[in-house]
C-alpha cells in the first residue's frame, strides 16, 4: 500500500502563485508514475501533470503549461506542483495520485491506484 498525502492548498486571488506538496509513504514506489488531477464541481477529474520515477520527463496538461511546474525529491517521496498566474478557472479540489500506468496512459485517472484525500485551491478573480 501507498499512501498519499497532500497539502498546500487554500484562497487565493487571480494571478497569485500557490505551491502543492504530495507526500508518499509505505510501500516503496519504485518506478511508480505520480500525477496531480484535479476536480471542480460538477465536471470530471481532470489530468494536470505526470511523470514516471524512471526518467526525467513530466507530462503536462495544455491548460497548465507553461503556469504550473511540477518537481521532485526521490529520497524525500515527495512532488510539489508550484502553480503560477493562477486563474478563477484553475479553482478545483487537486489531488496526487501513484501508480504503474504505461506512459500512454499517464493521463487517465482509473490507472491509477492510490489517491490522496485531496487539498482545496480556490482562485478569486
Amino acid at each position: 500500500q501507498v499512501q498519499l498525502v497532500e497539502s498546500g492548498g487554500g484562497l487565493v486571488q487571480a494571478g497569485d502563485s500557490l505551491r502543492l506538496s504530495c507526500t508518499a509513504s509505505g510501500r516503496a514506489l519504485g518506478d511508480n508514475a505520480m500525477a496531480w488531477f484535479r476536480q471542480a464541481p460538477g465536471k470530471e477529474r481532470e489530468f494536470i501533470a505526470a511523470f514516471r520515477w524512471s526518467n526525467d520527463n513530466v507530462y503536462y496538461a495544455d491548460s497548465v503549461k507553461g503556469r504550473f511546474t511540477v518537481s521532485r525529491d526521490r529520497a524525500k517521496n515527495t512532488m510539489t506542483l508550484q502553480m503560477n498566474s493562477l486563474k478563477p478557472e484553475d479553482t478545483a479540489v487537486y489531488y496526487c495520485a501513484a501508480g504503474r500506468p504505461i506512459l500512454s496512459a499517464l493521463r487517465l485517472s482509473f490507472v491509477y491506484n492510490y489517491w490522496g484525500q485531496g487539498t482545496q485551491v480556490t482562485v478569486s478573480s
